[in-house]
């Protein structure tokens, strides 16, 4: 007597308190009692036991049987919260009671585990969580008793709500992509199915979701979205689909590897299998979970090395889409291996293990849909060559034919060369196509309204001065009239010829006539200006070379902007002498148009922030090069919008305001004529255009 307390004093010393100080701590250090199913003990029978050993180790496997496990924390809560949370990160565990003893009393008593209704779970998980007020400042002992026909792998945490909640959305978002992956598969295959009607999709779609319902079971996640109310499932659920996943599985993998017509011998080793599968069914469903659940073990371990054998042996054979069956099954294998493993307690318990079967099934089904399509494409391979075995026989001459088909190829290859060059270029050069259409349409309106106006206007001008003529003589017979009525006429007709003239206003008259036709004078001029731009404009559309003045050119541009110019923008024209230049006038007066007038745009849009906006455009003789720069003291631009200005549908006006294709036309121009186009700008300061171009040109590219 005096022995066992002088044991039960050294027992209770010799493990010391685990302090809880921060958010979450493993309890990695307890003492363990294992008992007999068939000798139940009360909580204060186990708290005076004294069989409890002591065990420091953080994942624990009490084996796969039908012991009662109890465990004994010694904890002290250093914390400033009182509430805790002990989490068990282990679903599959039936049966769990959960004691709070503090100075040798029972305060609190917890069940969960899975037989336990979800519902009442303190926060919604697949895992094991229990709440507990631990004491602050002083040591408390947990008694947790443990009951479960699977696996006895007992992961602890106390840790606080925040960081529970943390790790299970972390658990959560891994299990929403593990699922993503098997549905998107799924359907995919699904689709296939119904398109090629082939029994091998509809095989590995079933498949798929079995994968989907053996990991969801294996991680709890069915008793958290399927049946949370059904204790009967969740204590089979990880049993059955597992088997009928191996089943479904076998069934794959025959039709798959054709192992009737390759291994006839091994084929039938899969019928034994399949007996196997069904025991542990039928006990599972009838009789005993925990024989059916180490039979399964046992079983998947055999299968696996039996599979991958047969796999080999059919790759042996020469039959290709062994290989991706191999390589998907390698991984599976890996998965199966380590679970396995951990489930009979020969490796620990981690991370790896614990979620290496769902991301090896995660792989698997991937794999075998490649797998699948391979097999598509030898099958339609081996039927193309049929067809051309065929077409050989009932073809009397077998030679002309094959330099007809060898000749026949060739000329597709070089036609599918051209076509992917002239892909190449399509992007490059539709947007120039279009714009040329565009440019030419518009330059055979411009001209054919420059030659209808061109007539009339000469007809308006050159009879403006015999106008102003006659109506000078008009003026003098007037005049002549007026001086001799006052030397001649009565004074009665005098005064009527006054009022006569006071009626009609008859100086205003005169003097109005005159602001006409000067009025009608400079309008004739501003029109024969405007035709003579829109004549020049109008060339955009010319194929041929010819020696331009590029000072009209710029000026036909300004006049045919100068209405969407505001007035407070000015215009400073330096020009230097320049020679004629050998270009495509359309073209360039197409360049002109385009950067002032977005020099113009530049100026509008903050005219009002500007002191003197104005557009300066200088002209210089390099020798056999003219430069022309088009400089504007506008907001600028930063060094980003600089380095992608000429790149095609590239714009910073809002949508509907530009298309992006204009400065990009414009460099090909350029480009085209052999010349240079260079940005100086700063935001702020301005932007300044300045263009190079060559006086004599070789050879011009119409684009």
């Amino acid at each position: 007597m005096i022995y066992s307390f002088f044991s039960f004093i050294l027992l209770f010393f010799s493990q010391s308190p685990i302090l809880i100080q921060g958010s979450n701590i493993n309890l990695n250090k307890y003492e363990y009692l294992i008992l007999n199913e068939d000798d139940p003990l009360t909580i204060q029978e186990v708290m005076s036991h004294e069989d409890f050993s002591l065990l420091e180790n953080e994942n624990i496997n009490f084996g796969i049987n039908n012991d009662v496990v109890w465990l004994k924390y010694k904890v002290q809560n250093q914390g400033p919260d009182s509430n805790k949370y002990l989490y068990i990160n282990n679903p599959s565990l039936d049966s769990l009671e959960l004691y709070l003893v503090h100075k040798g009393k029972v305060i609190n008593e917890i069940i969960g585990g899975r037989l336990v209704d979800f519902d009442s779970k303190p926060i919604p998980s697949k895992s094991i969580i229990f709440k507990v007020d631990l004491p602050i400042g002083s040591e408390s002992d947990l008694y947790l008793r443990v009951h479960s026909v699977n696996k006895k792998i007992i992961t602890s945490t106390v840790a606080d709500r925040d960081f529970l909640e943390r790790l299970i959305n972390r658990e959560n978002i891994l299990f929403g992509i593990f699922t993503g992956v098997i549905v998107g598969l799924f359907f995919y295959n699904l689709f296939l199915y119904f398109s090629v009607r082939d029994k091998l999709y509809l095989i590995y779609v079933i498949h798929t979701i079995l994968v989907w319902f053996a990991q969801s079971s294996i991680l709890g996640y069915t008793q958290e979205l399927l049946w949370p109310d059904s204790v009967w499932l969740n204590l089979r659920s990880g049993v059955i689909f597992s088997s009928l996943v191996s089943v479904v599985g076998i069934w794959f993998l025959r039709v798959f590897l054709s192992t009737e017509k390759f291994v006839p011998k091994l084929d039938k080793g899969f019928h034994l299998i399949y007996v196997v599968y069904a025991f542990i069914l039928v006990n599972a469903f009838f009789f005993s979970i925990t024989i059916s659940y180490q039979t399964l073990l046992v079983t998947q371990s055999i299968v696996v090395l039996f599979v991958l054998f047969v796999a080999f042996s059919v790759l042996k054979m020469g039959y290709r889409p062994a290989r991706y069956y191999l390589l998907a099954w390698s991984i599976f294998m890996l998965g199966i291996f380590l679970f396995v493993l951990s489930e009979m307690g020969v490796i620990p318990t981690n991370n790896l293990t614990a979620y290496i079967m769902p991301l090896g099934s995660a792989l698997e089904v991937v794999l075998l849909s490649f797998a699948l399509a391979d097999k598509i494409n030898i099958l339609k391979k081996e039927k193309e060559e049929e067809q051309a075995e065929r077409l050989k026989v009932l073809k009397e001459n077998e030679e002309l034919v094959r330099e007809q088909n060898t000749l026949l190829e060739e000329k597709v290859r070089m036609r599918t060369d051209e076509l992917e060059q002239a892909l190449r270029n399509l992007q490059n050069t539709q947007s120039q196509l279009v714009s040329q259409e565009k440019m030419a349409s518009l330059g055979q309106l411009t001209a054919g309204i420059a030659h209808e106006i061109n007539n009339p206007i000469n007809f308006v001008s050159s009879n403006i001065t015999p106008l102003k003529r006659d109506i000078n003589d008009i003026m003098e017979v007037i005049d002549f009239y007026r001086e001799t009525a006052q030397k001649e006429f009565q004074d009665g007709s005098k005064k009527k010829a006054a009022e006569l003239e006071e009626e009609l206003e008859l100086d205003y008259v005169l003097e109005e006539v005159n602001q006409l036709l000067k009025g009608m004078e400079e309008g004739a001029k501003r029109t024969v200006e405007i035709v003579k731009g829109l004549r020049l404009f109008s060339r955009v559309d010319e194929q041929d070379v010819k020696k331009v003045d590029l000072h009209d050119g710029i000026n036909s541009t300004l006049i045919l902007l100068n209405s969407s110019i505001p007035g407070k923008i000015r215009i400073v024209r330096d020009f230097g002498e320049l020679p004629m230049v050998e270009c495509l006038a359309g073209k360039i007066n197409q360049v002109f148009m385009n950067i002032i007038n977005n020099a113009v745009h530049a100026l509008s849009d903050h005219v009002d922030g500007i002191r003197d906006p104005k557009i300066e455009i200088r002209t210089r003789s390099l020798g056999d090069f003219v430069s022309i720069e088009i400089e504007d003291n506008g907001p600028g631009m930063p060094e980003s919008v600089k380095q992608r200005i000429f790149e095609p549908f590239f714009t910073t006006k809002a949508v509907g305001k530009g298309t992006g294709l204009g400065l990009s036309i414009v460099y090909s121009i350029i480009e085209n004529h052999k010349g240079t186009m260079e940005v100086e700008t700063e935001v702020g300061k301005g932007t300044t255009f300045i263009i190079t171009l060559p006086v004599h040109q070789s050879n011009v590219k119409h684009e």
